[in-house]
């Protein structure tokens, strides 16, 4: 057993990352500067929570095995520096899990958007039909303990994503993964403080795509012209797959899912998760299962956290939270929302908090991402554009980068609490995007009262 210790554990998947060392048997120790929950309670119950929060470069030792470095450490990180002083082994996470799967079958999920939804939808079908696999996703899926597995099985599926490795290493995460299966879901420029121009952005999936072994399949979205152009510079030597959405019906507020000619009734909905789903099939096709077994299997998967999640109904009213924050991602979970609730009167509460859609330069790209809302509350939380070291952008640019008159905007907990509560009761279906925490409002807590009103 090896003596590994985590820079920035605290992060959601190196949490959990820890919590699999740990089950495997490994001395695991790490440290972070802020610890939230449910890392803190998770990483203190497996008895690895740090003593304390900070950087502490005398924990950092010549018998350390190996140091994986988390996206939040930066390169001056104290612990790091003595890292490096004392020549240790130094891994990204994607290094080092692609050092644990390098020896089994690998199927990564990649994509500008849906790769969470879309791999766990992957997970859930295997789960069900009693696979044995590794996984790596980004959030925390129903049924399984953790968001990273280490076993001997000899599949193993992977969350791809395209951000940086780490630090020290800035090639982006899925170039590392050299997966004899690939999906990606589609192209939408993100990550503008990484990738600042269209380009730049397209270049890490040609280079993914450029990673992948001879003989690879490729599975991706024939309806994105972007992607379909880029998969078809590499088709000589893998195997390339197109799929687009699956059919289905509407009834009784109920989306069926149509399988040569079977129907199954599915918990979820929405034109992208429909896509998703046919992404899916496809894998299940690779590895030898039937249309009718995912049928079935795929019939009670309820999404994954914060993907289209049903926090609280009340009679006719409904809140959903979701984790969408790109304009690729706000408007088609805006469309998929308004579509299965044609009639009703949705608002949407929008949390811009990655440094992307907080840049001045970026924010036109979510221009006709709301249309399909009734009403929208915008929060812009001003506390984390200061810790971010940006400007806060007016409201007339964000305005007119909405391409709506009507957007409401909020810089406080304070002023987005109020605005909620004067303009909730006008409303049927509330639905809450962003992957920021909304200046610390309970949306859970809050729900009921909410909508009892």
């Amino acid at each position: 057993m090896s003596k590994i210790h985590l820079i920035a554990i605290g992060g959601s998947v190196m949490h959990n990352l820890a919590l699999a060392l740990h089950a495997l048997g490994h001395q695991v120790t790490g440290s972070d500067d802020q610890i939230y929950e449910p890392a803190a309670s998770r990483l203190k119950a497996a008895g690895l929570l740090p003593d304390s929060e900070g950087w502490d470069p005398d924990i950092i030792s010549t018998d350390v095995d190996v140091v994986i470095l988390g996206m939040h450490a930066k390169s001056d990180n104290p612990e790091l520096k003595r890292a490096q002083e004392l020549g240790l082994r130094i891994m990204s996470f994607p290094e080092y899990c692609f050092e644990m799967y390098k020896h089994k079958q690998r199927v990564v999920i990649a994509g500008s958007h849906g790769k969470t939804s879309t791999t766990a939808m992957l997970m859930h079908v295997l789960r069900k039909l009693r696979f044995d696999f590794d996984y790596l996703v980004g959030a925390q899926l129903n049924g399984f303990e953790t968001m990273v597995r280490f076993s001997d099985a000899e599949l193993s599926v992977l969350e791809g994503d395209e951000y940086l490795s780490s630090c020290l290493d800035l090639r982006p995460k899925i170039l590392h993964y050299h997966p004899q299966i690939a999906v990606i879901t589609g192209l939408a420029w993100d990550h503008f403080n990484v990738f600042p121009t269209w380009e730049s952005y397209v270049d890490a999936f040609r280079s993914f795509i450029s990673s992948l072994p001879v003989g690879a399949t490729l599975i991706y979205f024939e309806g994105d012209h972007h992607l379909s152009a880029l998969v078809e510079e590499r088709q000589s030597d893998i195997q390339l797959v197109p799929y687009n959405t699956l059919d289905s019906i509407e009834r009784e507020h109920e989306t069926i899912l149509k399988l040569e000619g079977n129907e199954y009734p599915l918990q979820i909905f929405g034109r992208h998760n429909l896509q998703n789903l046919a992404a899916v099939l496809q894998v299940c096709h690779c590895l030898g299962i039937s249309k009718g077994n995912f049928g079935k299997a795929i019939e009670d998967f309820k999404g994954a956290a914060k993907r289209l999640e049903l926090i609280h109904r009340e009679r006719d009213k409904r809140l959903y939270l979701d984790f969408a924050h790109s304009p690729s991602k706000v408007k088609a979970t805006i469309l998929a929302v308004s579509e299965k609730f044609r009639g009703r009167r949705l608002l949407v509460i929008l949390e811009l908090h990655t440094y992307s859609s907080l840049n001045g330069e970026f924010i036109d790209q979510y221009h006709s991402t709301t249309t399909a809302a009734d009403h929208v509350i915008l929060f812009i939380d001003e506390l984390a554009v200061q810790i971010k070291r940006m400007a806060l952008l007016k409201n007339d640019q964000i305005i007119s980068a909405f391409g709506r008159s009507d957007i409401e905007i909020c810089h406080t907990k304070e002023q987005l609490l109020k605005k909620i509560e004067e303009e909730i009761q006008n409303y049927d279906i509330i639905l809450f995007l962003g992957s920021g925490s909304f200046g610390g409002l309970d949306i859970r807590m809050s729900a009921q009262s909410w909508l009892a009103t």
